[in-house]
């Protein structure tokens, strides 16, 4: 365990986008941001397959949830609508895409791992944090994961994040291109904290990479392709 420890704090995406890996796969703690209101428009229950061919060609896969408080409902709480229609669904979709890449072994297991985390379970949060954990795994990362329910922290927005650096014991907070529009470091700085701002790898800057999902680069380059790729601005952590 390093004596300065980074941490980034994101919410569960199903087969996150290369952006999102890249900044997870810095830190030496990813705490999941799981008690948080879901967002129908973001990207945790839904990810953006590429084609093989033309990466700014792109169709959601999207995983059917429950509210169970309706618009209240936080991540934690959402719950699979219809697991066996999505594990078809997904297992056609991904396939149909990748099947025929270089690279399509190794992504395919990382899609199995998701399709056994369905067959397992009724929560959304759960498989989309398998999907992340799968790729992270790949990369050959050997972080902490902790979840935001079951740590302390305030209600203000930069006041949680900064709790949960520290909840964690972590020293420095990395900070994506989305959250550094609305971050405050003042939270940070009354700790003793750092804030870093990590840039986004530049082939997630590549044409369609911004919104694809990271299965693309896997099924394209493979795990140690992706890895070459991110290892300019990524080291994995310890």
């Amino acid at each position: 365990m390093p004596e300065t420890l980074s941490c980034a704090v994101h919410q569960p995406n199903l087969f996150p986008r290369l952006s999102t890996l890249a900044k997870l796969a810095r830190a030496d703690v990813w705490v999941v941001l799981d008690d948080v209101q879901f967002n129908a428009r973001d990207y945790q229950h839904r990810a953006r397959l590429a084609a093989a061919a033309d990466p700014e060609a792109q169709r959601w896969l999207t995983v059917p949830v429950h509210r169970p408080r309706g618009r209240d409902s936080r991540i934690g709480e959402l719950r699979l609508a219809d697991p066996a229609a999505t594990h078809r669904t997904m297992s056609r979709l991904v396939r149909q895409y990748y099947g025929r890449c270089a690279h399509w072994a190794e992504t395919g297991e990382i899609v199995e791992e998701v399709l056994a985390a369905l067959a397992l379970n009724e929560h959304l949060a759960v498989v989309a944090e398998v999907s992340v954990r799968a790729m992270l795994h790949r990369l050959g990362w050997r972080g902490d994961v902790l979840r935001s329910s079951e740590l302390p922290a305030r209600d203000g927005r930069s006041e949680r994040l900064a709790d949960l650096t520290a909840a964690v014991g972590a020293s420095t907070y990395l900070c994506g291109p989305g959250g550094a529009k609305y971050l405050s470091e003042r939270p940070f700085l009354d700790r003793g904290l750092q804030v870093r701002y990590p840039p986004p790898p530049p082939l997630s800057r590549e044409p369609g990479m911004r919104t694809a999902s990271a299965l693309w680069a896997f099924a394209a380059r493979g795990a140690a392709g992706v890895r070459d790729a991110l290892a300019a601005d990524c080291v994995p952590a310890r």
